[in-house]
């Protein structure tokens, strides 16, 4: 059975195009709270688990080894947008670990914004794309969207005392910890997912919504963790609210939303239409999937289970707008509408 349409464009009146997925939201004991399609059918969550990834560096004893920021705790939760000062916080946490760009196994591509931050920073929209057009430079390791995650790795493999070349592959021990902290956090068996290599070339491994959202359940509340890694889980979830622009970047959602709701939401975009978030004051978690992939989908579905769930006063007009998003042609005339349906919306 197909899943059902979570959000639907419109245009002169009527629906034009939707899109589908499903989702879940679980609560701390473990309980589904709430869902809409196959919650059991196990995904890729791609970069929405960063926040689970990134425990080990705290866990371990590295981020204090180094000193790292709230800033740079961040930034190993991120997909960022490659922007000036996101390359030169992967670079200060490699110089901490006595290292440089040069030992990122992530490859390197051109940084970019999304349509977004492009109307947020108007026509120099993409301006560290520019910057390195002009100079005349090409895009190095750090302008990687997941440079902060990889120089996290660097960090934990350095100070666990293991030489860092080769963390991307699965038996390297720094990815072992790695693998094992996701399991933990979603209790899923990871031995047995479908493993794929995740477009940052470290593995991704196909897990269900239910247990995806089980596992930002305990993000949110601590429920079920050691004292360790709930402490690690409160101090990276405080470091995000923080720091929300070195999790994403001007304009983009993850930023804006946490940059209003501070430590009343974390949220993670993943690739191919993947969000996951969690709900400390609530003890809720949160994982969703567009199944055609399309982030525009994610981020509309995600406002709509933010306004769901949370009151939200007029301060948070970047979640809220989002439920009746206005579309307009390059004229600046309204076009259509994007918005999610009743089912979701409640």
């Amino acid at each position: 059975m197909a899943n059902p349409l979570l959000v639907e464009i419109t245009r002169g009146g009527i629906v034009e195009s939707g899109h589908r997925g499903a989702l879940a939201v679980v609560d701390s004991e473990g309980r589904l709270v709430f869902a809409l399609g196959d919650i059991e059918r196990p995904i890729f969550p791609r970069s929405a688990v960063k926040g689970f990834q990134a425990l080990p560096l705290i866990e371990s004893g590295a981020a204090d080894r180094f000193g790292l920021t709230d800033a740079e705790l961040a930034l190993a939760c991120a997909s960022h947008s490659g922007e000036e000062e996101h390359t030169k916080m992967a670079a200060s946490m490699l110089a901490k670990a006595g290292r440089d760009e040069t030992c990122l196994e992530c490859g390197a591509h051109w940084p970019m914004l999304n349509q977004r931050a492009r109307e947020a920073k108007g026509p120099n929209g993409d301006q560290a794309l520019q910057a390195l057009v002009a100079a005349g430079l090409k895009p190095s390791a750090l302008h990687n969207n997941c440079s902060g995650k990889h120089a996290g790795f660097v960090c934990l493999a350095i100070a666990t005392g293991h030489d860092p070349k080769g963390y991307i592959q699965p038996e390297h021990p720094t990815m072992r910890e790695i693998t094992a902290a996701l399991q933990a956090m979603t209790g899923f068996d990871l031995a047995k997912a479908t493993r794929g290599v995740d477009g940052c070339s470290i593995p991704t491994f196909a897990i269900p919504l239910r247990s995806l959202a089980a596992g930002f359940a305990k993000f949110a509340s601590g429920t079920g963790l050691s004292p360790a890694r709930a402490e690690a889980v409160e101090r990276l979830r405080k470091a995000v609210a923080a720091a929300p622009f070195h999790v994403a970047g001007t304009g983009r959602f993850d930023t804006v939303v946490m940059e209003t709701l501070r430590e009343r939401a974390f949220i993670k975009t993943g690739a191919e239409g993947v969000y996951c978030g969690a709900l400390p004051e609530l003890g809720l978690g949160i994982a969703l999937k567009i199944d055609d992939g399309a982030t525009r989908a994610s981020e509309i579905a995600m406002a709509a289970l933010l306004t769901r769930f949370l009151a939200l006063g007029s301060e948070a007009k970047v979640v809220t707008e989002r439920l009746d998003h206005r579309m307009a042609n390059w004229n600046g005339i309204e076009v259509g509408r994007m918005r999610p349906v009743a089912a979701l919306r409640g």
